[in-house]
C-alpha cells in the first residue's frame, strides 16, 4: 500500500523565526504517517538542521534540470540536497503558469532530482476552463505522461489550479474520480509498482476538510499550502490523516 504523506508546501512564506512553528510540530511527536515540509530555499539548510533525526522530512519547491552552471538564481537538485533535502516539489502549477514549465521540463527535473538522490513530489491538475469544458481526465492523463520520469520511485500530488488558494475543493466524487483515474494510469504504467506511489490530493485543504477528504478512494495524504505554516493548523491536518 502506498504510504500516507502529509507535505507542507510553504511557497514564498517563510523567515527564519518561522521554524518556532516547526519546533512546535516536533514537540506534538511523532505520528505514524510521513510528514514532509518544503519551505522557500532559504530556509531549507535550517529546516533540515531543525529536523534532523526527526519524523519530518525537508524538500525544495522546485530544482533546476542541469547539475549546475550559469542558471542565475536558480538551485540544483544536488545543492538541495547537499543543503538537507530529501524531496522536491516539481510542476507545480504556479510554476507551470508562472514560469511556463512544460510537463517536458518537469520531466527533466524530475530525473534531475531522481539523479542527486531526491524524491521528486510531481504536481498534475486542471484549470478551471478546462475543468468545465470536460477535459480534467484527458488534461492529467497528459501531465503524467509527459511529466513522469521512468520510475516509480515518486509522489504525485493532484491539485486542480482553480482550488489552490481559493477556498473552493472539488466535491469528493469529483477528487475520487480523478485519483482512481490516476491510479489505473499508473499501474497500466508501472504494473504493482504502481501501488507504492502515494497520491496526495492538494487544493485549499484545511483542518476542517481533511478527514472527508482522506476517507476518499485513492487519497494517500496532501499537499497542503496555507495551512502548513502553522503548526495547529498542520497538526490537526497530519492527525486527520493518521486517523484515515
Amino acid at each position: 500500500m502506498a504510504r500516507k504523506l502529509a507535505a507542507g508546501n510553504w511557497k514564498m512564506n517563510g523567515l527564519s523565526a518561522d521554524l518556532a512553528e516547526v519546533r512546535t510540530l516536533l514537540e506534538a511527536g511523532a505520528p505514524g504517517c510521513g510528514v514532509l515540509l518544503c519551505p522557500a530555499a532559504t530556509l531549507v539548510a535550517a529546516m533540515a538542521e531543525t529536523c534532523k533525526g526527526s519524523f519530518i522530512d525537508v524538500g525544495g519547491q522546485d530544482c533546476h534540470a542541469a547539475a549546475s552552471g550559469a542558471h542565475t538564481g536558480d538551485i540544483s537538485a544536488a545543492m538541495l540536497a547537499d543543503a538537507g533535502a530529501s524531496h522536491v516539489i516539481l510542476g507545480h502549477s504556479e510554476r507551470r503558469a508562472d514560469h511556463g514549465e512544460s510537463d517536458a521540463v518537469v520531466k527533466a527535473k524530475a530525473e534531475a532530482a531522481l539523479e542527486a538522490g531526491l524524491l521528486p513530489v510531481i504536481c498534475v491538475g486542471e484549470t478551471e476552463a478546462e475543468r468545465d469544458a470536460g477535459e480534467t481526465l484527458a488534461v492529467v492523463a497528459t501531465q503524467l505522461a509527459g511529466s513522469l520520469p521512468e520510475t516509480a520511485g515518486l509522489v504525485i500530488a493532484y491539485e486542480p489550479v482553480w482550488a489552490i488558494g481559493t477556498g473552493r475543493t472539488p466535491t469528493l466524487e469529483q477528487i475520487a474520480e480523478v485519483h482512481d483515474a490516476m491510479r489505473a494510469t499508473l499501474a497500466e504504467r508501472f504494473g504493482d509498482a504502481a501501488d507504492g506511489i502515494p497520491l496526495l490530493y492538494g487544493g485549499s485543504v484545511k483542518p476542517g476538510n481533511a478527514a472527508e477528504i482522506f476517507a476518499v478512494s485513492n487519497v494517500d495524504g496532501a499537499l497542503v499550502g496555507g495551512a502548513s505554516l502553522k503548526a495547529k493548523d498542520f497538526g490537526a491536518i497530519i492527525a486527520a490523516l493518521d486517523a484515515a
